[in-house]
């Protein structure tokens, strides 16, 4: 067999001492791109390392090296007593028709992604926030005062538990979450929220995400219908079009939910999803009345409430109200609670609580998902609980919460007058402005958002189109004086597009 030489040009072989990758890697790049673009194809035999590292100034050792690693990728192949040969298995003709017919480093053709209906229903729900990694902005939504958490107790505590860190917390621990902390979480629902559960009703979440996906996994088929609040929660709205269910929108006015509406629109409902507490975005109160209409339309029905109870421990106006929960006599609501909003969101713990025919049917499914959440930061938060740190810390918020609602109040008030009218909210992180009847809040909102203020639109909160524009606007994070700053900079937002 005739040996095949090469009439690869050793001077495009550029190696140099005075750069920091090593000779042995360059030699490698530069015989690898000559494969790739055609300068040395399939069955083409190079020289041998001695004449190699002789021509190239370069040490054996070198040569041996690089040409190791390109046999070892496939590019070249060793004949033992004939020499080293570019790779027979090689597509010689893609590679060197396709590199002359293109220009060297032209970039390739973009990839066209073709994602999963999942996709597709999670993004008509977008979340309306950016990443969160810079500076609080104003008036991001669902951000608590980060500067005014007890830092110190928490890192005694965090401290103390590595300190004596057992293989109970280190390990994957229980599905449902540390049962301390459950037991902690339930004998606080049963005091301030007015809820009855026990423990093992309790399951630990990463927060009320994740709470809202385990929910519509386990129950919700494709297709089932879903009561969903207008405008309402966009999170709750993805999970909700994820599990391919079909969402009915359901109008809210100043008693939260209108029942009767959506008997008329849909009576057989698999679902409903409220924040009864403090209605998300527009901030009113559930009646007792609707509770009780709500409770007894899903008995009838076979239906299941989704109670989220996202900040109802922030209210200025009296006790927080009663959960739905707690007024179930048939065990139809699932509530959903977070630590992100009276916490710090970093903390990702959150919890539900299910009735308990569906106790084992959820501890099943999560035993299969592997659901299990850190020991340390569970135990943490139990024994903050527990020592008293956190009721101390929800008190203090309120008042201090209570004062930059006020501060964004008269803001707004003398700053915006008739432009943009708030409505007097006596709870929660945000309140929810309108805009008047002929400005378009998307509009407004992007204005803003090119000026550094989130003020989502109340628009997109809404399946259907919402008879008046408006801007959510969150508070809870941010200091008096850039409250009032950040109102100055929105008046320049809505007279820019006004």
């Amino acid at each position: 067999m005739s040996k095949r030489t090469t009439s690869f040009d050793l001077a495009t072989i550029v190696i140099s001492n005075n750069v920091s990758q090593p000779l042995h890697r360059q030699l490698y790049d530069s015989l690898r791109a000559a494969v790739l673009n055609g300068q040395l194809t399939s069955g083409s035999r190079l020289p041998s390392t001695r004449d190699l590292c002789a021509a190239l100034s370069v040490s054996r050792n070198t040569v041996v090296t690089a040409f190791d690693q390109l046999i070892a990728e496939g590019y070249l192949e060793s004949r033992v007593g004939d020499g080293t040969y570019v790779s027979q298995a090689l597509p010689d003709a893609q590679l060197s028709v396709k590199r002359r017919q293109e220009p060297q480093h032209s970039p390739s053709k973009p990839v066209t992604p073709i994602f999963s209906q999942r996709f597709h229903a999670i993004a008509q729900s977008p979340p309306g926030f950016t990443d969160d990694e810079g500076e609080t902005r104003p008036f991001r939504t669902g951000t608590p005062g980060l500067n005014e958490f007890p830092v110190r107790p928490w890192a005694r505590l965090i401290a103390h538990h590595w300190r004596r860190a057992s293989s109970k917390l280190l390990g994957y621990g229980s599905e449902i979450g540390y049962r301390p902390l459950r037991q902690a979480i339930a004998d606080y629902l049963g005091a301030a929220r007015g809820a009855r559960c026990t423990p093992d009703q309790l399951i630990i979440t990463s927060g009320s995400q994740d709470a809202l996906n385990l929910v519509t996994l386990l129950l919700l088929n494709s297709g089932d219908a879903v009561w969903m609040e207008e405008p309402g929660y966009r999170g709750a709205r993805a999970a909700f079009h994820t599990a391919g269910a079909n969402v009915i929108p359901v109008p809210v006015d100043q008693e939260g939910l209108n029942i009767e509406a959506g008997i008329a629109r849909q009576p057989n409902a698999r679902m409903v999803y409220v924040t009864p507490s403090h209605q998300y975005p527009m901030g009113v109160t559930m009646s007792l009345t609707r509770r009780l209409a709500l409770i007894d339309w899903a008995k009838r029905a076979g239906a299941w409430i989704v109670e989220d109870d996202y900040d109802s421990e922030y209210r200025y106006g009296g006790r927080p109200l009663s959960s739905l929960q707690g007024l179930d006599d048939a065990g139809r609501v699932l509530y959903i609670g977070t630590f992100s909003k009276v916490l710090f969101p970093a903390l990702r713990l959150g919890y539900l609580v299910v009735p308990e025919p569906l106790v084992d049917g959820f501890r099943a499914v999560l035993r299969t998902m592997q659901h299990h959440l850190p020991g340390v930061e569970q135990a943490v938060l139990t024994d903050f609980i527990v020592e008293g740190h956190f009721a101390r810390h929800i008190r203090q918020m309120r008042l201090l919460y209570a004062e930059r609602q006020q501060v964004l109040l008269a803001s707004v008030a003398n700053e915006l007058g008739d432009k943009l009218t708030i409505g007097m909210t006596e709870a929660g992180l945000h309140v929810t402005g309108l805009l008047r009847q002929e400005v378009d809040d998307r509009t407004v909102s992007t204005a803003a958002y090119r000026l550094g203020i989130e003020a989502p639109a109340l628009s997109t909160y809404c399946l259907g189109t919402f008879e008046r524009g408006g801007l959510v606007l969150g508070y809870a994070g941010l200091s008096p004086a850039k409250i009032k700053d950040g109102v100055h900079i929105l008046h320049q937002a809505i007279d820019s597009v006004m």
